[in-house]
């Protein structure tokens, strides 16, 4: 599980460079994939909101593929400049058949920045259809803060499951990306 949040670092945003490499490699994926985690909560919210750090983790991305896809995917991401990464978790055993893969990429400024993908095969996901991507369905993600991911206390999340306490759907809502009171 994530650990408390820092309320002090409330407000800072993501570069913005970390949003459009994680938006460039999922558009390209978004035919074949499931995105899960920080990503899924980006899809979920309010088109054009502010990328707070504490509100969404952008860290990595998160997929499942559903196992028709994997090779297809692999090619993809290989096409990209993706490399699989080797893990302590590759050799756990595991229903989702973990892996990741990575790209470093040369920014103008002379420094570079690395993109990770994790990602897990599994083929009865329940999905919903969001900002034109496909995202696993709201409960089902943030019952994968048990095992699968570890940004419990993003706003998002939080957000989500207060929510769904209530009965209110999650998707759309302007609490999955503002800073709480």
């Amino acid at each position: 599980m994530g650990a408390p949040h820092n309320i002090k670092r409330y407000g800072e945003v993501w570069p913005e460079f970390r949003i459009r490499y994680g938006l460039d490699i999922l558009e390209k994926l978004k035919r074949k994939v499931i995105v899960s985690g920080g990503w899924a909560w980006h899809f979920m919210s309010e088109a054009g909101h502010m990328e707070y750090k504490h509100a969404h983790d952008h860290k990595d991305i998160d997929v499942f593929v559903q196992k028709e896809n994997v090779t297809e995917v692999v090619i993809i991401l290989q096409q990209e400049g993706f490399q699989k990464v080797w893990t302590r978790y590759d050799h756990l055993p595991s229903e989702e058949n973990f892996r990741r893969y990575e790209k470093t990429v040369e920014m103008e400024n002379g420094k570079s920045h690395r993109i990770t993908i994790d990602f897990f095969e599994k083929d009865d996901l329940e999905t919903i259809e969001t900002n034109g991507f496909t995202v696993v369905r709201p409960p089902v993600l943030l019952s994968f803060y048990r095992n699968i991911h570890s940004s419990d206390k993003c706003w998002a999340v939080t957000a989500a499951k207060e929510l769904l306490e209530k009965g209110i759907d999650p998707v759309g809502h302007p609490k999955l990306s503002e800073i709480p009171k």
